[in-house]
């Protein structure tokens, strides 16, 4: 049992020490019947093509737009090489438009937009994307197209990296159950999110007693005080993420980063010296209406469809909640079966706490900061 719960946290303290975000790219499909074309926008993130075209030419760590700019061309022969576009079966023949840059809530992203060239109108489009598997496998790239009606997302994976899309047939189901399956992809490789759940979950096996951590006497309490920080967490990151979602509130992504490091130190340390115990709830609501805005700059980076946006949201945050409960359904039976075993709290539980903020502190002072530590 000790070696399953200390094995866990050596795996997230690992996975979190340096990265708080995984790999993604970002792209957009627009099909122009007219011009017998396919635009293309695709945002790829700064720091994982450096992996693979070399950008900071100087190397001192930081990457220019000059330096960007420089390697244009090659970076536009990286993404022609590794993404291919056919059109009813037909090749389509890609050309650069422009390069950019824009700023996405884990930092810079080249901006590449070009055109495909089809033999005819494109009817159903066939896609074949390989970016930077070769360096890293688990980057995903996040696919949305858009037509004047409907919109279509897929996941891109090493294990799914081709699409074929019809384009005169969306459903709100596959809408709806796409944007389930990225809200539930998210919360799996966010660690910043699972830190802090797993932060909430550690003492509610245990009871504050005379100035000690005890364990709790039945499953019964186990579960209800799991339900109370679970829930609250819970209702509260979806009420700013569906406001932030629909534009009605918004903060500023380096801030809100800053803010959820912050709140997972802050969870961390009351399990050191607990403060909120009786009440943890609140700790969970409070700092979940912050980490509903991390979920949201996702879902903006996503991008919702104009056509069954509602239903879009719905399925992300299903999706958040999908994944969350993998996650406690994982905890919960081992951190209640070792409760009352003597290494929990010295091993699990402090040892625990201690790793999860110094990983926080690390990403808040590099968010603070805006400095690059990995």
């Amino acid at each position: 049992m000790i070696r399953v719960l200390l094995a866990l946290l050596l795996t997230l303290a690992t996975a979190t020490a340096w990265a708080h975000k995984a790999s993604d790219s970002f792209l957009i499909l627009r099909p122009d019947a007219r011009a017998a074309s396919i635009g293309v926008r695709w945002d790829l993130a700064l720091r994982d093509l450096q992996l693979v075209v070399l950008l900071d030419a100087d190397g001192d760590g930081k990457i220019t737009w000059g330096e960007v700019r420089a390697r244009r061309d090659a970076l536009f022969d990286y993404a022609f090489a590794h993404l291919a576009l056919a059109a009813d079966g037909a090749p389509c023949t890609p050309a650069a438009d422009e390069l950019l840059i824009d700023e996405h809530s884990d930092g810079a992203y080249a901006v590449l937009r070009f055109h495909a060239r089809c033999a005819q109108p494109p009817r159903a489009i066939d896609l074949d994307y390989r970016a930077l598997f070769e360096v890293d496998p688990t980057h995903r790239g996040l696919l949305r197209v858009d037509t004047a009606d409907t919109a279509h997302s897929a996941l891109l994976s090493p294990e799914q990296p081709r699409q074929h899309i019809v384009l005169d047939q969306s459903s709100a189901l596959a809408t709806f159950a796409q944007f389930v399956r990225d809200g539930t992809h998210h919360i799996l490789i966010g660690y910043d999110h699972i830190l802090f759940l797993l932060s909430l979950l550690l003492p509610a096996v245990l009871v504050r007693s005379d100035g000690a951590w005890r364990p709790v006497a039945n499953l019964r309490t186990a579960l209800t005080r799991v339900l109370a920080v679970v829930s609250a967490f819970t209702l509260a990151h979806s009420i700013t993420l569906s406001l932030a979602a629909l534009g009605l509130v918004g903060l500023p992504s380096r801030l809100v980063e800053s803010a959820i490091a912050l709140s997972i130190v802050v969870a961390a340390l009351n399990n050191l010296r607990p403060r909120v115990t009786h009440r943890a709830w609140l700790l969970a609501f409070g700092f979940g209406l912050v980490h509903g805005f991390g979920f949201a700059s996702v879902l903006a980076d996503l991008g919702l469809p104009t056509a069954a946006r509602a239903l879009a949201l719905i399925g992300f945050n299903l999706g958040v909640e999908l994944g969350q409960m993998l996650i406690v359904l994982l905890v919960v039976p081992l951190i209640y079966l070792a409760r009352r075993r003597a290494f929990y709290r010295p091993a699990v539980l402090y040892t625990g706490s201690c790793v999860i903020a110094l990983v926080a502190g690390v990403w808040l002072c590099g968010r603070v900061f805006n400095l690059n530590l990995g």
